[in-house]
C-alpha cells in the first residue's frame, strides 16, 4: 500500500512540482475557452445554415450535412496532424500566408492555435447537431406565428426560434464542453506543454506518475461542478416540463 501511495498520490512531489503542472494546466484553460467559444459560434452557423429553405439552397444543406458527418465520423487527433502538418507545409510553400498557416496570434503559439482550429471544427460538428436538435424541438407554430407577423426565415430564426433552442440544449451543449476539456490533452501531440503533458515531462524526468494524479486533480475540480451545473439545469428543465402538463 505504501508502495502504491508512493506511486501515484505521493504530495511532497506534487508540492515540488506545482507550478509545473499548474502551468501547463493554465494552458489547458485557456485551449478549452477559447476552442469552446468558437465551437459554439461554429456549431451555431452549422445549424442555421443547415435548416436553410427552399431548393434553390439544397447544395448549402447537402454540404453542411456531409461536413457534419465527416468531422464526427474522423478522430479527433487525426484532425489535429492533419491540420498541423498540412497548414505548415502549405504556408512553407506559399500556398497561403504564413499568419494562417503557422498561427502565431496574441503570442500563442502554433500548437496552441492548431488546436484550437480542430477543436472548432470537430466539436463544432457536434454541437451544431445539438443545436439543430433544439431547433426542431421548437413547435412549428412558432415560425408560422413569426411568419404571419412579416418575418423573413431569417428574422424568424433570430428573434424567435434560436432563442427558444438554445435555452433548450444548452445542458447538453455543457457536456460537450467538458467533452471538449478533457480533448485538449490530445494537442500534447504536436507539442503543446498542457497539463497532461506536464506530468508527462516529470514522468520522463523523475518516474514518478504522481504528476500525472496532480493534473487529474486539477480536471476533476473543473469539471465535477461543471457536470454537477448540468444536473441542475436538467432537473430544472424536468421541473418546468412537469408543470406545465395538464
Amino acid at each position: 500500500m505504501d508502495v502504491f501511495f508512493d506511486t501515484f498520490f505521493n504530495f511532497q512531489f506534487m508540492a515540488d512540482h506545482f507550478d509545473v503542472v499548474w502551468q501547463g494546466f493554465i494552458v489547458t484553460l485557456k485551449l478549452s475557452v477559447v476552442g469552446g467559444i468558437a465551437a459554439l459560434i461554429w456549431g451555431l452557423i452549422l445549424a442555421v445554415l443547415r435548416q436553410l429553405p427552399g431548393k434553390w439552397l439544397a447544395p448549402v444543406r447537402w454540404i453542411v450535412i456531409a461536413y457534419i458527418d465527416c468531422l464526427r465520423g474522423i478522430p479527433l487527433l487525426l484532425v489535429i496532424l492533419l491540420l498541423s502538418s498540412g497548414l505548415a507545409i502549405m504556408a512553407t510553400e506559399g500556398a497561403i500566408p504564413k499568419e494562417i498557416g503557422i498561427p502565431q496570434w496574441f503570442g500563442e503559439s502554433d500548437p496552441f492555435w492548431y488546436g484550437v482550429f480542430a477543436l472548432t471544427l470537430t466539436y463544432g460538428a457536434y454541437m451544431a447537431e445539438v443545436y439543430r436538435a433544439g431547433i426542431e424541438a421548437v413547435p412549428r407554430g412558432q415560425t408560422e406565428a413569426a411568419r404571419s407577423l412579416g418575418m423573413s426565415h431569417g428574422q424568424a430564426m433570430r428573434f424567435v426560434i434560436i432563442p427558444q433552442a438554445v435555452r433548450k440544449v444548452i445542458p447538453p451543449l455543457l457536456n460537450d464542453y467538458i467533452a471538449l476539456m478533457k480533448d485538449t490533452a490530445l494537442v500534447s501531440v504536436i507539442g503543446l506543454v498542457e497539463a497532461v503533458q506536464a506530468g508527462r515531462d516529470l514522468y520522463s524526468e523523475f518516474y514518478n506518475p504522481s504528476g500525472y494524479t496532480l493534473g487529474a486533480f486539477f480536471f476533476l475540480i473543473v469539471t465535477i461542478p461543471l457536470a454537477r451545473f448540468v444536473d441542475r439545469l436538467i432537473k430544472k428543465q424536468n421541473e418546468k416540463f412537469q408543470r406545465g402538463m395538464p
